[in-house]
């Protein structure tokens, strides 16, 4: 096989590709507890356990936390659900409309909603969890 083809196969085999999830360790107790470890990407977050939430629309790019602006994502849920997590545990109490990261160097937090309403800040959370 020639270069030409050998580059052209490789090349191929990257476009096709799919983008792969960052793996976030948890380190909050509820992470710990509720969550577990999870693989996060811009279509969905799949939970320590293989369950997952997958993402409809990426709603926003900045939020309210604690009175601040900072930069982060607003996801909707394609299909709302509150799926059964570690020992049994839910990861909202209700279905799951929304969810919200943002974080810095060290630390990630995503925060879930069950609000009809697209939300602006971690005042209407119902749960978050905090990984590294």
């Amino acid at each position: 096989m020639t270069k030409a083809r050998l580059l052209a196969l490789a090349l191929s085999v990257i476009i096709a590709s799919p983008a792969l999830a960052d793996t976030y360790a948890a380190i909050s107790n509820t992470a710990m507890a509720i969550t577990g470890d999870i693989e996060f990407d811009d279509f969905g977050i799949t939970f320590e356990n293989g369950e997952q939430i997958t993402f409809d629309q990426l709603i926003g790019d900045t939020f309210v936390v604690d009175g601040k602006t900072v930069n982060g994502s607003v996801y909707s849920i394609a299909e709302p659900k509150d799926p059964v997590l570690l020992n049994g545990n839910r990861l909202c109490g209700q279905p799951v409309t929304y969810v919200a990261s943002w974080g810095d160097a060290d630390t990630t937090t995503v925060a879930v909603f069950s609000t009809d309403d697209v939300p602006t800040s971690d005042a209407e959370m119902c749960a978050s969890y905090s990984y590294e």
